[in-house]
């Protein structure tokens, strides 16, 4: 078994692979840089060590030093998601030096790091595949003449890489030149690779993902699928698990040749393929992620499995503790990811100390974080602060769950995406289930906020009262004597507070 596990991350992912090291009894390893000296997951581990070669040096991405650490330390490497965890040159070396690496082998890493590679792959283990190239492409030639066989509008993505860098929407002709130098030029900067590749674009698709285990012995299971569908930028910001569009028929179908596909590439660890879904339920295979990904706590929530002990039991060569029949899935769950972000200003990074932090409590709701009060948001790396999970024993139930656990969670002293969140789970067609990718730009208005700050007749009496409440300490200001009160101020403009929170 294995007893010591390095996270070679940071955040709210690190936080929550050491918490189930802890329970499995595991000493932890945390690494950081001189930004994240302060950082949580620095505390919580059992030994730290910082890999800054300078106090301007902001970077995770030393694979040779936090593998020379590992060694030292006798540590296991979990890499979370981002960062090296798609790394197969990173994953090869672990190999190579005898760390273990927990995670699927450097060679399937490879394979379906390279994204047309991997459809080639899974288009001959038998999965649909949106039509497009199987190898990059190499100008505005080939781009309009690819876009004029499949037909508009196509979308351009990175060949390495994911997260939705390097991705671009085209519709038209005019518009290729364009996209495709930005689509390159971000992709260099993101991965290092500048090579893009072409997709059709499915109008108005549904992102669904099927969450897959698997073992060194030939076993695979899957855990159902997500939802993943309201997304800005090409990123999720929320997921829910089961998919309110998929049918039983389609899901059956979906998960079937998912797992097969699987178990013919020989595919372990945790894994999850991404599909886009029609209209008329008809799905495509997109890519694989080799690894854990953000939204995994909505299947943990349903099926109770916890895949990072999992990962880590198939990593030491153990066979899955459990086959299909064994995954029972109950119920239903939300996850809304919470980003350091102005909703009201196009979801613009809004860095700074967090000065209040109250995190909701209660049944059925789970908080992966690793932020806190005096918590620095720095530019230098990803937004996102926190992940809210809730479960119900329906949708309806999860939903209900989820807007309480929001108005609970109080954070002050920088922007975030709770508000955005609040507003989503009261819209119509949220409510309904009937969303898609372009949810955010179509179904759901980005102005509501500053509208309803406009129109809310409950802000209007609280500035009101403000107002007079500042007239009152200017005038005992004055006054030789204080004035005669009757309630206190403090609770008057508590139940004034009280009475915004409820809105």
């Amino acid at each position: 078994m294995i007893k010591k596990i390095l996270v070679a991350n940071r955040g709210e992912i690190a936080m929550r692979i050491f918490r189930t090291c802890r329970v499995m009894n595991i000493s932890t390893v945390a690494v950081y840089t001189h930004v994240d000296r302060g950082a949580l997951h620095v505390r919580y581990a059992e030994e730290a060590y910082c890999i800054s070669e300078s106090p301007e040096d902001t970077s995770y991405l030393k694979p040779e030093l936090i593998l020379s650490i590992a060694k030292k330390t006798g540590a296991a490497i979990h890499p979370g998601y981002g960062f090296l965890s798609e790394n197969a040159d990173f994953a090869r070396r672990c190999e190579e030096e005898g760390v273990i690496f927990i995670g699927p082998s450097a060679d399937i890493i490879s394979k379906m790091g390279i994204k047309t590679e991997a459809r080639k792959i899974m288009r001959e283990a038998g999965l649909p595949i949106v039509p497009g190239t199987e190898t990059p492409v190499q100008g505005i030639d080939e781009v309009k003449k690819v876009a004029n066989e499949v037909g508009y509008p196509i979308m351009l993505k990175a060949l390495a890489g994911g997260g939705g860098k390097g991705m671009r929407l085209v519709r038209t002709e005019e518009e290729v030149e364009t996209a495709l130098r930005l689509s390159q030029s971000e992709a260099g900067t993101s991965f290092g690779n500048d090579a893009v590749y072409i997709e059709k674009y499915i109008e108005n698709p549904h992102h669904i993902e099927v969450q897959i285990m698997g073992d060194k012995y030939g076993n695979v299971v899957h855990l159902y699928e997500r939802e993943c569908s309201i997304q800005r930028r090409n990123q999720k910001v929320i997921e829910e698990s089961p998919s309110p569009f998929v049918k039983e028929e389609t899901r059956k179908k979906m998960l079937k040749v998912a797992v097969e596909a699987c178990k013919k590439i020989g595919y372990y660890s945790a894994g999850t393929l991404e599909f886009m879904m029609d209209k008329d339920q008809n799905f495509y295979f997109l890519e694989m992620n080799t690894r854990l990904q953000v939204e995994h706590p909505v299947t943990e929530e349903c099926t109770g499995v916890d895949l990072v002990r999992d990962m880590i039991t198939v990593a030491a060569g153990n066979p899955l503790p459990y086959k299909q029949d064994d995954i029972q899935f109950s119920g239903a769950a939300i996850e809304c990811r919470i980003y350091a972000e102005d909703p009201e200003n196009n979801f613009m990074p809004s860095p700074g100390v967090i000065t209040v932090r109250e995190a909701p409590e209660g049944r059925n709701l789970r908080l992966d974080s690793a932020a806190y009060a005096g918590f620095e948001v720095s530019l230098h790396y990803d937004p996102m602060i926190a992940k809210l999970c809730c479960w119900g024993r329906t949708r309806a139930s999860a939903i209900s769950n989820m807007a309480r656990a929001l108005r609970e969670y109080k954070i002050l002293g920088i922007k975030t995406t709770i508000p955005f969140h609040q507003r989503v789970l009261k819209n119509t067609a949220f409510l309904k289930g009937e969303y898609d990718t372009t949810f955010i730009d179509t179904r759901f208005d980005k102005e509501d906020l500053k509208r309803r700050q406009n129109t809310d007749p409950t802000v209007a009496v609280i500035a009101a009262a403000v107002r007079h409440y500042e007239r009152e300490k200017e005038a005992a200001s004055r006054a030789t004597t204080l004035p005669v009160v009757g309630e206190s101020l403090w609770k008057y403009y508590g139940k004034l507070q009280m009475t915004a929170n409820n809105y």
